[in-house]
């Protein structure tokens, strides 16, 4: 006999169909969300460009300015025409003034270069360019955008896919399993979204710095837009991955795999464990300790909750047998 989805309880029998059934309405679902997360981002697809471009044209612009690979050298021309162009401007400004000793049809011919000179320099005074990604197909822009939609619509719709995954699993618990798993699920999406945010701000832009300086001076650095962006989805991902370490230490206290005091007497391990995944990420050694400080602060976080539950379930045990 079919059972609702949604109303499946530990004790009902399903057959293959009706489970089969309940994955079909659960997928649709799933993927009617992804379907408008991925439309949002396509609409927004200029503003997802700019934010994961963010990065590497803060890197390329200090490299331009320092002179570095053929985009530097042409900053570097750029800023030497715009110097001369100051100092022409200045002569001819002394020229152009009455008493100056030049001729009036002089004066007069000069007149029309300083407006040029002032739209000259203000065009060679612009930021740099060439911060942005280069393609090398025909087809490499549009493929790079669907691509980095189709993350960023994960991203947003994995909170509800989550959701109807953990659904679909749920009645396979007993009911006290089921309180342990409503509180480790309600956690899962916004640890995977502060991982996303921590490996954006201090993962990434110091991946990039790394890789982008390193033997530079022996290449001409021009970074292709499938392989950044592929880059960076990895590491989003990775880091977002790498913060679901509180769910896996809940989950293994929880059901008594280990235990918080047992946790507590290897910290020396986790710090090694901490050490070795910051090493396994892109970086220096900056990088490095910036990457470890965290997670580490992320396992004792864990610990301390994992502790308190502990706590709270061994009193609740004793009042029950008082």
């Amino acid at each position: 006999m079919a059972v609702a989805a949604g109303h499946i309880g530990h004790e009902d029998r399903l057959s293959i169909v009706d489970h089969l059934q309940e994955l079909r309405g659960r997928l649709i679902v799933s993927l009617a969300a992804l379907a408008v997360a991925f439309g949002l981002c396509m609409w927004q697809n200029h503003v997802l460009l700019d934010i994961v471009n963010e990065p590497l044209a803060h890197q390329t612009q200090k490299q331009v300015r320092a002179g570095a690979g053929p985009l530097g050298a042409t900053y570097t021309v750029q800023q030497s025409a715009r110097t001369v162009a100051l100092q022409l401007q200045l002569v001819v400004g002394t020229l152009e003034r009455p008493g100056s000793g030049a001729s009036s049809r002089t004066r007069a011919a000069l007149q029309g270069v300083s407006p040029e000179l002032h739209q000259a320099i203000a065009r060679l005074s612009k930021a740099p360019e060439g911060d942005k990604p280069v393609t090398l197909g025909i087809g490499e822009p549009f493929a790079t955008t669907i691509g980095i939609a189709l993350m960023f619509a994960f991203v947003l719709a994995l909170p509800i896919i989550l959701y109807e995954l953990y659904g679909f699993l749920l009645p396979a618990f007993s009911p006290e399993q089921q309180r342990i798993a409503n509180s480790l699920m309600l956690a899962i999406p916004l640890l995977f979204v502060a991982g996303v945010v921590f490996g954006y701000f201090v993962v990434l832009p110091a991946a990039v710095r790394f890789f982008q300086n390193f033997n530079s001076d022996q290449f001409n650095v021009l970074v292709q837009a499938s392989q950044y962006y592929h880059f960076a989805a990895v590491i989003l991902l990775a880091m977002g991955l790498v913060f679901q370490v509180p769910v896996a230490i809940l989950a293994a206290t929880r059901s008594g795999i280990v235990t918080p005091s047992q946790l507590r007497h290897n910290r020396r391990y986790a710090i090694l464990a901490c050490g070795a995944v910051a090493a396994f990420l892109p970086g220096d050694a900056i990088t490095l300790l910036l990457e470890t400080v965290p997670l580490y602060l992320l396992f004792e976080a864990s610990l301390l909750f994992a502790t308190i539950v502990d706590l709270r379930q061994k009193r609740r045990a004793g009042a029950e047998g008082a």
